[in-house]
């Protein structure tokens, strides 16, 4: 299904670019991958959360890219399941947007997107680790009582209920979904 979120202007010639999205392909994985590369800092793949995408198969429904009219991809999201203690969450990231494209609001309509496809999926709650201050405006807040593994700065891990009360009593370790 695709979704157009409107258009973005393009810092390079000043035009509007309108973006669409759409569910991740597995065609898509090595640009996508190549769009994580350039959006973040060298050995991404080294940081904790990563141990907890090994050998884990994204949530399919939930991994959408962003591309313009003429097919150039702008941002992509991807969800992964995970386990905190016996209860199922989600979750998010990496969700990248290309560095012309960035301060436009794709990666809040990625972010949007997916957490109402994940509400409609009947997923109960979302994780992350990131900036509060950002993610705050899409519900986001500090979780007390859920271990990432080490490294993680405790202060970066957030939650968002996808159903009223789902983080009540969640705590534990964080840990791969298998």
């Amino acid at each position: 299904m695709l979704k157009q979120i409107g258009r973005i202007a393009d810092e390079c010639t000043g035009e509007a670019a309108l973006f669409t999205l759409s569910q991740e392909k597995p065609g898509d994985w090595w640009e996508v991958e190549a769009l994580y590369d350039l959006s973040f800092a060298p050995g991404r793949t080294l940081l904790s959360s990563y141990r907890l995408r090994d050998d884990v198969p994204p949530v399919a429904e939930l991994c959408r890219v962003a591309r313009d009219e003429s097919g150039i991809l702008g941002g992509a999201i991807r969800y992964w399941p995970v386990r905190i203690g016996h209860w199922h969450a989600l979750l998010l990231g990496p969700v990248a947007v290309h560095p012309t494209a960035q301060g436009e609001g794709l990666g809040a309509a990625l972010i949007r997107d997916t957490v109402e496809r994940a509400r409609a999926l009947e997923w109960s709650r979302v994780l992350l680790v990131g900036d509060e201050p950002y993610y705050r405006r899409f519900g986001f807040g500090h979780l007390s009582g859920v271990e990432m593994p080490p490294p993680t700065n405790p202060e970066r891990i957030l939650g968002l209920e996808l159903v009223p009360g789902a983080w009540q009593g969640v705590a534990g370790e964080v840990t791969r979904y298998a």
